[in-house]
């Protein structure tokens, strides 16, 4: 591809971008979407060196990193939080997007491979983004820490766990009041009644499940309010969460 049908293309992956957020009522500015595409763009070139995403075609890219990403912004348990924690954020998902599209809000972004938390922070610095804090460790070591612990608004994943494992990492984070929202896949009746047990014991009530449709994403967001403090004993120590899930 010749440099100028590459920049013809990449001006139609902005477009449909910005475009199709704009349908999802979401606001993406110039220059969000110039951030948005640098930022595909480095990952996709540190890639080759360390494993951040298996996807790789820019335009499944950009729907299942950042459109994906960014339909978390239409729930108003997101629009009211200052504080927002992305846990097991993996190449930067969801919160880089999140933090570029919402820049009044603080994002910290939790990762258990310190190699790839580097590189994410490498890749902020590199376009700029000054909301987010990188943090290498366990959400069984941290979800303890003090500096940590019950200090979000809002923490959300797209980790593939059960919902009740989820709900063990997750949950120590979030103020009472506040919210932890997962990222699941659109069957998941069977494992939110298994979980049930789980999110109460550590505080928790499942205030809503949310169906998200754009452009056939197809997933459901499930919505778990934090109604009192967890207990001290959780988390468990590192390995007993998913090994012995709370039943």
């Amino acid at each position: 591809m010749d440099m100028m049908a590459e920049e013809m293309t990449k001006k139609k992956q902005r477009e449909m971008m910005r475009d199709t957020l704009g349908e999802m009522g979401i606001r993406c500015t110039e220059e969000d979407s110039r951030r948005l595409m640098e930022y595909m763009r480095l990952v996709l070139e540190k890639n080759q060196h360390i494993n951040l995403t298996s996807i790789t075609d820019p335009n499944e890219f950009i729907l299942k990193h950042f459109l994906d990403s960014a339909a978390v912004m239409k729930l108003p348990e997101y629009g009211a939080a200052d504080t927002v924690l992305d846990l097991g954020t993996g190449g930067g998902f969801p919160g880089v997007p999140l933090a570029i599209l919402t820049p009044g809000k603080q994002f910290t972004l939790i990762d258990s491979l310190q190699k790839r938390v580097r590189v994410v922070e490498e890749m902020c610095g590199e376009i700029a983004l000054t909301n987010v804090n990188l943090r290498h460790g366990r959400a069984e070591d941290l979800g303890r820490d003090p500096r940590y612990r019950e200090q979000f608004d809002l923490c959300l994943s797209r980790a593939v766990a059960n919902m009740a494992v989820l709900a063990e990492y997750c949950l120590p984070f979030v103020k009472t009041g506040g919210y932890f929202v997962s990222y699941k896949g659109s069957d998941i009746e069977e494992e939110l009644s298994a979980a049930k047990k789980a999110i109460r014991v550590l505080g928790g009530r499942i205030a809503g499940v949310e169906a998200v449709n754009t452009k056939g994403l197809g997933h459901n967001f499930v919505i778990i309010r934090k109604e009192t403090s967890t207990p001290a004993r959780y988390p468990r120590q590192a390995g007993k969460p998913k090994k012995t899930p709370i039943r």
